[in-house]
């Protein structure tokens, strides 16, 4: 072998440093690669290829940054690998749960190759193909030679809707939190003031709690989205440099991220007192959200509670005027990676609510300009099903009585 080739390998291993505290146990993580390894079994996959960004968090609890380029965690019988690029350095390595291999850019599909290094037998491989792109997928099957894949994305998916202790715990965390930032996005309300200054003070908050509760943790991806008059008809609407102006409807959204687990809270607010229209369309998404928060037990249906918070706005004759889905699932998700959507709130998901899940209840209501009450709607708790009820662990209150700030 020449030097430049002893220089410039294909993949390497770099243990620089110790292992860091992950945001779970040892034992936690074992036992999701127990439940991995009894579905590879099932399937009759010898090893799964984890793509995406949540679930290699899940199961190693690593938390890559793609910036273009690909990553992976492997999984075989008896090995966790993660493959990160060498522009990360041992960063992967300690942030991971088991074993980590590191490919280079000194050629192209070095990426393939370390992944190959792993499984350089396996027949039946289990992927994520609502995750891998058609591109790398051909590239795959030529790199890796004569073997069959197997979509597994649902069945992965159905092992991380329900919530360990451990996961629980963190989700109660980020929650209260979640409440944290949404004090300080309140108290930053005033008039004259821009949206993007109120969102930061509600990140800010988060970020040092996160710090202080979390000094463990990586501290990336919180965000708030603050958003007044017209711009709150959009769940998602990024924030702007508007200013509030008094008679503004108001949508506080607060989401802290730990370790890669995602939390909310969302609630409707107004800049002084709101009109006769928007106070009945507000105290109409707020009887919708308390009906919901009733309707969340065990037993109980995604595609049921919706058809039941449906006819609640039918009858006030405000069902066209919903946005989306009346709730969601909660874990190893944010903004642009993740979702488990077999557990949705919504008429085409039939799944029944069971012990351990965690979902939230926001219903939203968005009226055209034009129309009286015109504006974005919405609340938004969290819910932990338990095994005869659901346990509300959002604390930040809702309605008129609590969130018309005051000139």
């Amino acid at each position: 072998m020449s030097q430049s080739q002893t220089i410039r390998p294909d993949y390497f291993k770099l243990q620089n440093g110790s292992k860091a505290n992950l945001p779970f146990s040892d034992a936690e993580y074992a036992s999701r690669l127990v439940k991995l390894r009894q579905l590879m079994n099932d399937t009759g996959v010898n090893a799964v290829l984890l793509t995406s960004m949540h679930n290699i968090a899940y199961f190693s609890g690593f938390l890559y940054c793609s910036f273009g380029r690909p990553y992976a965690c492997v999984v075989t019988a008896d090995r966790c690998v993660t493959v990160s690029a060498n522009i990360d350095g041992g960063q992967p390595w300690r942030r991971c749960y088991g074993e980590n291999l590191i490919y280079t850019d000194w050629k192209r599909n070095n990426y393939w190759r370390a992944v190959k290094s792993i499984i350089p037998g396996a027949g039946h491989i289990g992927i994520e193909a609502d995750h891998l792109t058609l591109a790398a997928r051909d590239t795959m099957l030529s790199m890796l030679g004569e073997v069959q894949i197997r979509d597994l994305n649902a069945d992965i998916m159905a092992l991380r809707i329900i919530k360990s202790a451990e996961e629980i715990e963190l989700i109660k965390g980020g929650a209260r939190i979640a409440d944290i930032g949404g004090e300080a996005v309140k108290a930053a309300i005033k008039e004259g003031t821009r949206e993007i200054d109120v969102a930061m003070a509600g990140r800010d908050a988060m970020e040092l709690e996160i710090s202080r509760s979390y000094p463990d943790s990586e501290l990336r991806d919180s965000w708030v989205w603050f958003q007044a008059g017209l711009n709150t008809d959009g769940a998602h609407n990024p924030v702007t440099t508007a200013r509030l102006k008094m008679g503004d409807i108001l949508s506080l959204n607060t989401f802290p991220m730990i370790s890669g687990y995602y939390t909310a809270l969302e609630r409707t607010l107004f800049l002084g007192e709101p009109d006769a229209d928007s106070l009945r369309i507000w105290q109409a998404n707020v009887g919708a959200h308390e009906l919901g928060l009733s309707l969340i037990r065990p037993g109980a249906t995604c595609s049921g509670i919706c058809a039941e918070i449906n006819r609640y706005f039918d009858d006030l004759d405000l069902l066209q005027y919903r946005s989306f889905g009346y709730g969601h699932s909660f874990g190893a998700l944010c903004h642009y990676y993740g979702r488990e959507a077999g557990l949705e709130l919504r008429e085409d998901i039939d799944t029944v609510l069971e012990p351990g899940m965690v979902v939230s209840m926001e219903p939203m209501l968005t009226l055209p300009l034009g129309t009286p009450g015109a504006g974005g709607y919405r609340e938004h708790d969290i819910l932990v099903v338990g095994e005869d009820s659901a346990e509300n662990i959002t604390g930040f209150p809702y309605g008129p009585e609590f969130n018309i700030v005051a000139a």
